[in-house]
């Protein structure tokens, strides 16, 4: 259960019923969303191991595994890890990931507000790109309850940022604002330093339950081409819950724009954000 914070449809926060019915288009394709989203850089499991302890053995509650893009890594590193995913088609995806590796991975089918949690508390708590679809009145004190004094929430966010084929970035626009009423007129993409920090590090700072939050930021490149391009676009939520012609019109029109002006290739900039927060 993840999404990428896009360019071109940035919705407000939602409200309970929106975020929940947004949350659910994932699971409506899960295979595509497993072959089309990327994993996150090596560089975030080594701060993963350096700030938060993240080591063999560990044992590690993940918050919305979608179909394991972080669960394979840390199970490779030798991470006792439970996952929680609320969409039963991404998370029979994830165990048929994890099925040869040897570590100890449960994957629950469950959202995680509703999940009883275990007796025994766990060293981490890490949720990549999911965070933000769990229920704000409850995820900070859950995931708190979870942990270890001492033991460490990892948030990992990631957003669309300036950068990589930035003309057609700006060109696209159009395409979204023909068939996104939505879609503020003129949207530019931010650059990565200008991006402010995680959404949930207020909502940490005010539960008095963690100690300061370590930010680190990685900034990757990565090429598509047009029909990949428009693979990724179609595992995005915002998009997912477009009325069917829109959708449609929308992504013919990016397929044009980028096999007309683009010679069918365009490469995304994204920024990756790391938090890690420490139980009191």
């Amino acid at each position: 259960m993840a999404d990428d914070i896009t360019h071109a449809k940035r919705d407000d926060r939602p409200e309970d019923a929106r975020r929940v019915r947004l949350s659910q288009t994932f699971d409506e394709d899960a295979e595509l969303y497993d072959r089309a989203r990327p994993g996150y850089p090596a560089e975030l499991y080594d701060d993963l191991a350096e700030f938060a302890g993240v080591r063999p053995g560990s044992r590690v509650l993940e918050v919305g595994c979608g179909t394991g893009q972080a669960t394979v890594p840390l199970a490779e590193r030798g991470c006792r890890i439970t996952a929680v995913e609320a969409g039963p088609n991404m998370a029979a995806v994830a165990r048929r990931n994890l099925a040869r590796i040897t570590a100890a991975v449960q994957v629950v089918t469950a959202e995680f507000e509703n999940w009883p949690l275990p007796e025994e508390p766990y060293d981490v708590v890490v949720s990549a790109s999911a965070f933000h679809w769990i229920d704000p009145t409850v995820r900070i004190v859950k995931a708190a309850d979870a942990l270890l004094p001492g033991g460490a929430l990892c948030v990992v966010r990631t957003q669309h940022v300036r950068g990589g084929t930035e003309a057609f970035f700006i060109d696209v626009q159009r395409c979204y604002e023909r068939f996104d009423p939505a879609t503020p007129p003129g949207l530019r993409l931010p650059a990565a330093a200008d991006v402010e920090g995680l959404d949930h590090v207020e909502e940490v700072g005010r539960s008095g339950r963690f100690g300061p939050t370590v930010l680190r930021r990685y900034e990757r490149d990565l090429s598509y081409t047009t029909s990949e391009y428009l693979d990724l676009l179609r595992t995005f939520s915002g998009h997912r819950a477009l009325p069917e012609a829109a959708r449609n019109g929308l992504l013919d029109c990016i397929a044009s724009l980028i096999d007309g002006r683009y010679e069918g290739r365009v490469t995304r900039r994204s920024l990756i954000e790391l938090g890690v927060s420490h139980r009191l």
